[in-house]
């Protein structure tokens, strides 16, 4: 992550081989590690967004105010299948607050 610029970062997440840094302020974040595991964000739209959750495998930029998410990442960790990029656009995120996880 040494090339990582982290001047107005607000947050950092997490999962098991990505990591995000997270500009708040600026709706911009910044992602790096495993791809399949959402090491690479740069077609994720972080403006407006409230909160970000983190399961094993894949990232959730939930926006709260207007009811709507957006996701990144892998959804399989089964070698034979592969992993397939996680897709979360058909779910209504209307009055959704908060969002948990588990390991998948």
């Amino acid at each position: 992550c040494s090339d990582v610029d982290f001047s107005n970062v607000t947050h950092i997440y997490s999962n098991s081989r990505a990591f995000v840094a997270l500009k708040k302020d600026l709706g911009q974040a910044v992602c790096w590690g495993d791809s399949d595991h959402g090491g690479d964000c740069s077609d994720v739209d972080f403006s407006n967004l409230t909160d970000i959750y983190s399961n094993e495998f894949a990232f959730v930029a939930l926006k709260k105010d207007l009811g709507q998410a957006v996701c990144w990442g892998g959804n399989s960790r089964v070698p034979i299948i592969g992993f397939h990029k996680v897709n979360c656009s058909g779910i209504d995120f209307s009055n959704v607050m908060d969002i948990y996880s588990n390991e998948y």
